[in-house]
């Protein structure tokens, strides 16, 4: 049968990020995306103006008819999520209907640059650390690596081994799989920190091109999901991310693409499912 992934984010309609580019994604995977909204917006918040619905008050009774309905996942993909009562509704989601076989990846998009979002309180902070518990696969960046193990941001790159440490701290609280992803490790490379439980570590390494892009890490947390679920291991499901992001990144570069408009992945999904 298909497998179904459940995508937990916020909907887009322009700029490229959360459901708006990870449904597209896991289904040129050939695997059906199920969406969970947790907030509606007509452009993302790197635009000057935006419309924002939270989808707080609606998430129980949304959610409701799949528990009815008895479905079930194959995978679950957490990302944003705008206040720590959708936090709540989320770990409900995931004891109600993750079964045995299924992975939950929780991208915990919390900040980056070493500063929270403005939505992360503290009490928010505490309470994503309820949801890591449920977590297989994490995607942090490293904002969020030191901020989920209790550390400050970092004034230099830190060493593999205290990457390491953060990580194997981090699983102790539920993931097995962690990628630490986008770290500036000189100005012509980017490094991706895979750490699996009671494992040696594992870095990929990608060309870092032109600045930061809005839904790089959207983007990358899709494929890693959609591979792993189509039975590639954590660390080639990482690679193939990285990879394809670069290539992304690289054609919006060369074409121009201004940077809060996200990703061009529609150029290269063909390339994702001839894959399989």
């Amino acid at each position: 049968m298909q497998k179904k992934i459940a995508l937990i984010n916020d909907i887009t309609g322009f700029g490229r990020c959360a459901i708006a580019a990870m449904a597209p994604i896991v289904s040129a995977m050939k695997i059906q995306a199920v969406v969970i909204p947790t907030a509606i917006l007509s452009t993302h918040t790197q635009f000057p103006i935006f419309y924002f619905d939270d989808y707080t008050s609606r998430m129980k009774d949304y959610i409701q008819t799949y528990k009815d309905l008895q479905l079930e996942f194959d995978a679950i993909a957490t990302g944003f999520m705008g206040s720590k009562e959708q936090i709540d509704i989320v770990i409900d989601f995931i004891q109600t209907l993750k079964k045995d076989h299924s992975f939950i990846l929780v991208d915990p998009v919390m900040g980056d640059h070493g500063k929270l979002y403005a939505t992360y309180t503290p009490e928010m902070c505490e309470k994503m650390k309820e949801l890591v518990k449920y977590a297989d696969l994490m995607t942090p960046n490293l904002t969020e690596l030191v901020t989920l193990v209790d550390r400050s941001y970092p004034t230099t790159l830190p060493s593999f081994d205290e990457l390491k440490e953060m990580c194997e701290q981090l699983s102790k609280q539920g993931p097995s799989h962690i990628v630490v992803t986008g770290i500036p490790f000189n100005e012509k490379q980017i490094l991706n920190f895979i750490y699996n439980k009671d494992e040696d570590y594992q870095i990929v390494m990608v060309d870092r091109i032109g600045k930061d892009r809005c839904g790089t890490g959207d983007v990358i947390a899709a494929v890693i999901a959609g591979s792993y679920l189509n039975g590639f291991s954590f660390y080639e499901s990482v690679k193939k991310a990285t990879k394809f992001a670069s290539r992304c990144i690289q054609y919006c570069e060369q074409t121009g693409v201004p940077h809060h408009y996200g990703l061009c992945f529609e150029e290269y999904l063909y390339e994702l499912g001839e894959e399989l």
